[in-house]
């Protein structure tokens, strides 16, 4: 080795250890940063060949990788929108909301998300959080996991939810048997239910249960809650045999509403269909009291009265009082009527190869050719990792192994130096042959 070669070879363990120590650096400063991936340098050997075709003194350089693949720890922090993945997988996330060029977006781990003032998710580093929109029917729909054309930023501002009619209602409960037959006829018993109008507003109407001198045998009306009267029909019970306690006969049905309401009975379904009047076109809602011979609606049985249990549809108007974010990566609105409905589903990227992802700005990463095609896929599913809402993941930097390894390469610089120093001195004597 000549002495030029070997203060090349010293330079080059000066630039790759200086390389080394700034990946350190960069790891150390960034140890409580939620997401980041320990960086490091692996040294690599140089040489090249000689014109006679021997190996020419060998110096060496260093090679920037990352272990992405590799997790930190998750922390609790109780904010419902902080996000950790436990397991393989990375958030979507891009610069600009509703971003529509699959170019601009990136890959992370840092789930510091917080709604900004349009009540879009967004992290410490300012990106958006992207998912797949639920629709109104709590389906997402087609969508294509294999690009990013159908994720939508998460917006979690000022939602509500749209009120929908009552339509159908079925009542069931228990009627004391021993309070019919009597000459002298007790007081009926009264429940309430609630329906929900077509502009989504709460509502009730009453039902009255007035026994008769005749065993078995009462009197169903319907009312509204000011009082109106929709109608009546008298109900018959089985009381003996199998079907004892069942309806047995619906008869007399009557409307007593004022046009345009109204009241029908299908005296062979036992189902009423009211008319009411609250707008321009009247609200028709259809009331399952219990088929004949059958035990599934109202029933009489002697004993105590049991207050009406209610099954029905449509919904209250409501707007956004929470959020709620399962393992699957559900994000759940649940509004002031009571009422929960899927918003979002939150994907979790996956690529072959996660180490061979880019860094970018802002603890984030972009997809290359090493990395390897991604796919989006359901949080807790196949080799997807979970999400843990109210928790952030730590860095996996180990500050006591970039210290320990600081040393060493610390004193691998100072080694290089020497090498340096030493052939500088060579070098000096060299020149001093001549006088």
């Amino acid at each position: 080795m000549s002495i030029s070669y070997a203060m090349q070879t010293g330079v080059s363990g000066l630039r790759a250890n200086s390389t080394a120590v700034g990946r350190i650096s960069e790891n150390i400063a960034n140890a409580n940063t939620d997401g980041y991936r320990r960086s490091f340098v692996q040294m690599v050997t140089t040489s090249t060949l000689s014109q006679n075709g021997t190996v020419a003194p060998s110096g060496v350089r260093a090679v920037q990788t990352s272990e992405i693949s590799t997790e930190g720890a998750l922390r609790a922090t109780e904010r419902a929108t902080d996000l950790a993945i436990g397991g393989p997988g990375f958030f979507v996330v891009s610069k600009q909301p509703n971003e529509t060029n699959e170019a601009n977006f990136m890959l992370t781990r840092a789930g510091s998300f917080l709604p900004d003032e349009n009540g879009n998710l967004r992290n410490a580093a300012g990106y958006y959080l992207a998912g797949f929109p639920y629709d109104q029917t709590a389906s997402l729909g087609n969508i294509d996991r294999n690009q990013f054309g159908d994720l939508k930023t998460v917006n979690l501002g000022s939602l509500s939810q749209t009120g929908s009619p009552t339509a159908e209602m079925t009542i069931s409960g228990n009627i004391p048997a021993q309070q019919t037959g009597l000459a002298t006829p007790g007081e009926p018993f009264l429940s309430s239910a609630e329906y929900f109008s077509p502009l989504g507003e709460a509502q009730r109407m009453q039902f009255s249960w007035q026994p008769s001198a005749t065993p078995s045998q009462w009197t169903l009306s319907i009312s509204g809650a000011d009082g109106a009267q929709y109608g009546n029909v008298t109900v018959d019970f089985h009381d003996s045999g199998p079907l004892a306690g069942a309806p047995r006969l619906y008869s007399g049905a009557t409307s007593t509403a004022a046009a345009p309401a109204n009241f029908a009975f299908d005296e062979a379904t036992g189902v009423a269909t009211l008319t009411i009047d609250n707008g321009a076109v009247p609200q028709i809602v259809e009331v399952t009291v219990g088929a004949p011979d059958q035990h599934t609606g109202m029933t009489q049985f002697a004993g105590d009265y049991s207050p009406l249990k209610i099954t029905a549809d449509g919904a209250e108007s409501g707007v956004l009082v929470r959020t709620e974010i399962d393992e699957r990566g559900d994000v759940y609105g649940v509004f002031n009527n009571g009422s929960r409905k899927p918003l979002y589903n939150i994907p979790l990227a996956e690529v072959a190869n996660p180490d061979g992802l880019l860094k970018t700005d802002g603890n984030a990463f972009l997809l290359s050719r090493s990395s390897g095609k991604f796919s989006l896929n359901q949080a807790g599913e196949g080799s997807a990792g979970t999400l843990t809402a109210g928790a952030l993941e730590s860095s996996n930097v180990e500050v006591a192994q970039e210290l320990t390894d600081l040393i060493s390469t610390q004193r691998a610089y100072s080694s290089s130096a020497k090498i340096v120093t030493t052939v500088d001195e060579m070098l000096d004597e060299t020149t001093r042959l001549k006088r």
